[in-house]
């Protein structure tokens, strides 16, 4: 195991150019309209100087200075009041640290003496580790989400738009602003428009039922999706994608938060639950989810959305150099199954396809529920639910009142039993908010002497399936130079290094089918509080994902693997790959994520040991039902978009025949 060196990545740039100048100004993406500053002088200055430490100057890319600073702190501005908080307090334990042991401020520290206090930090305690990650995440993206620095690295850089003055109004949508005081009735309310809801609502307008589909977040427009990152993150993610779980490691928990919901911001990837998990489901007494009755719905849901293998012409070079490894290795690969028949390979999938050839449910399943008279109501958060003599009769969102004969929840494995425990529903059986599984990923990161070219692709367009059926799935995940430097681990020159040969830089991930369960509640200000912790079978799964994907990229000739663990920044050789297998690893050290929560209010015979009955009902509530993540009742081990749409395609049809 050893360090990736300046020198061993230096040398293969022929022609490293002259170093591109920073941008005199923040693009508007930082800040917030009509904010000033939201630090304290001395603030200002401790991050100028973290920026300064945490950044310097490359051959070819300008290091980071007040131009990164002033963004950042524009950045800042942007947040909740309680993540604000929580990175200035941060920002203030580095201050004490430098304080406590250098007996001056970190600002007035030598660069040499600044570096070797983050240094301490990376290294040290699992807390100050985390808390490194906290505040170099956003000063990373600040920095180099420039137009002058993706033009040093080669790379397109998508412009945010600016805000159209008046947005053309549809037949059908109404902002729920417009709405104060009103009351509307309708035989279906569906809070969400996600993978769940939007197809629950369209299946019941198409079959000639009334319904109403309430949205808290925007309808963003096909123009508004660039691919600018930052300015997509606010208008598409829930805080930013800022969501988390914590116990024995943390993982980000990213949320959509607009029309369509997270089917708007996932890869598009396209998968069926597999007949093993829907045989298990069917021997637990679900007989209605076992692989033949389920059939029907996954292929409607598969002809609506188009659903097609990725195209080879927008692979790309990741999926080529996993293909030689994978061959090498004599491991079964090859293009995933997506919901983009006609896509374009713009690799900026994650932040709304700017081609509408992703159909996700904003330009699927929603615009089939308006064409069929259901009505969308936008900026809707429903905080109280209506229930008359143990029946749900509507919802209220602020000052909006839906009437209904059948109320369809659809917030998401993390929002759904929060409103239900809000509201004291589903709160019997004490399986309200439990079972949640998170399928943690990870990824494994290369560095080529060839062209890659990362972004030129389809992010997440080519899998390994050898190791589906041991519960690891590997699939693609690229990101531009901005969110791809935020996930590297490490920063100082090895981190600019890697940026500066971005074009030679591979990026793959993959998930595990969990064992561990966590648990989800009502937290301050209505928002999920999430606890997962990875049991030690978990680790182990973890840690074989690491190696045999690291394989994959030793087999590929990879001059650099970056396992992306704690205590272990680089890998130069197969041999030091084979001595990193004997490493015995925790939760803490891997750098995790999650985008599947599943199973909060799931779904089952028993109300003893279930939320919903199988026709998506919830327990002891009638007209009340559940059609989103929260329902299914196990984990998957695989993307869970087309599983959701078929379980919501036919609890359609049982509540029209309730109704």
């Amino acid at each position: 195991m050893s360090d990736i060196r300046a020198s061993s990545l230096g040398s293969a740039v022929a022609d490293p150019g002259p170093r591109v100048p920073p941008r005199a100004s923040a693009t508007t993406a930082f800040r917030a309209p009509g904010t000033t500053s939201v630090l304290s002088g001395h603030e200002r200055e401790l991050l100028l100087a973290l920026a300064q430490a945490a950044l310097p100057a490359g051959e070819r890319l300008p290091g980071a200075g007040a131009w990164s600073a002033a963004k950042l702190d524009g950045f800042l501005a942007t947040l909740s009041p309680l993540l604000l908080t929580g990175y200035r307090g941060v920002l203030w334990a580095l201050e004490a640290h430098a304080l406590a042991s250098k007996r001056r401020s970190f600002a007035r520290l030598s660069t040499d003496d600044r570096e070797k206090l983050l240094v301490a930090w990376h290294h040290g305690d699992v807390a100050r580790r985390v808390a490194l990650r906290a505040l170099l995440t956003p000063l990373k993206i600040a920095h180099f989400n420039d137009p002058s620095v993706y033009a040093g690295l080669g790379c397109a850089f998508r412009e945010e738009k600016a805000e159209p003055a008046a947005k053309k109004r549809q037949r059908g949508v109404h902002a729920a602003s417009e709405l104060d005081g009103e009351t509307i009735d309708c035989e279906v309310v569906v809070i969400g428009t996600g993978a769940g809801g939007a197809v629950v609502a369209s299946e019941l307008a198409r079959a000639g039922v009334s319904v109403v589909l309430l949205e808290e977040g925007g309808l963003v427009e096909r123009s508004e999706m660039t691919g600018h990152s930052v300015a997509l993150q606010r208008k598409l993610y829930r805080d930013m994608g800022a969501t988390f779980s914590v116990g024995n490691t943390g993982m980000l928990l990213p949320m959509g938060r607009a029309v369509g919901g997270s089917t708007v911001v996932n890869s598009g990837t396209c998968f069926r639950a597999p007949d093993r998990v829907l045989r298990a489901w069917a021997a637990r007494g679900l007989k209605g989810l076992g692989p033949d009755a389920l059939a029907p719905y996954f292929e409607r849901v598969e002809e609506i959305l188009g659903v097609t293998v990725a195209q080879r012409d927008h692979l790309g070079g990741i999926a080529r150099v996993i293909a030689r490894g994978c061959d090498a290795l004599g491991w079964k690969h090859g293009p995933l199954a997506r919901n983009a028949p006609e896509c374009e390979g713009r690799g900026t999938c994650v932040f709304g396809c700017p081609s509408g050839a992703k159909r996700s449910t904003n330009v699927s399943y929603v615009p089939r529920a308006l064409a069929a008279g259901a009505q969308l109501v936008t900026g809707a958060r429903v905080d109280k639910i209506l229930v008359e003599h143990g029946r749900a009769v509507g919802v209220r969102a602020g000052s909006l009142t839906v009437r209904a004969q059948a109320v369809v929840l659809a917030c998401g494995a993390l929002l759904t039993p929060v409103l239900l425990e809000k509201n004291k529903l589903a709160g019997q059986s004490g399986e309200l908010g439990r079972n949640l599984s998170l399928h943690p990923a990870a990824g494994v990161a290369a560095m080529f002497d060839e062209s890659i070219r990362g972004w030129d692709a389809i992010p997440q367009g080519y899998a390994i399936h050898e190791f589906l059926d041991d519960g690891i799935l590997f699939e693609g995940a690229f990101m531009p130079p901005d969110l791809g430097a935020a996930t590297l681990p490490f920063f100082g020159k090895q981190l600019v290094n890697v940026v500066e040969n971005y074009d030679r830089f591979a990026c793959f991930g993959f998930m595990i089918e969990d064992h561990s369960r966590g648990r989800v509640r009502l937290g301050p200000g209505g928002r999920p509080i999430v606890t997962y912790s990875v049991d030690d079978e978990d680790v182990r799964q973890l840690q074989r994902g690491v190696e045999r994907l690291a394989s994959v990229w030793f087999a590929a000739g990879a001059r650099t693997v970056f396992p992306m663990v704690a205590g272990v920044d680089a890998l130069d050789s197969a041999d030091a790959l084979a001595r990193f297998t004997h490493t015995r690893l925790r939760a803490r050290d891997f750098d995790l994520t999650a985008y599947h929560p599943l199973g909060t209010c799931r779904m089952g015979t028993d109300p003893r040991r279930s939320v919903i009955d199988p026709d998506h009902e919830v327990h002891g509530t009638r007209g009340l039902f559940v059609t989103d993540g929260s329902s299914v009742p196990s984990s998957l081990g695989v993307n869970p978009q087309v599983t959701i749409m078929a379980l919501a395609t036919r609890a359609a049809e049982r509540i029209a025949t309730r109704l």
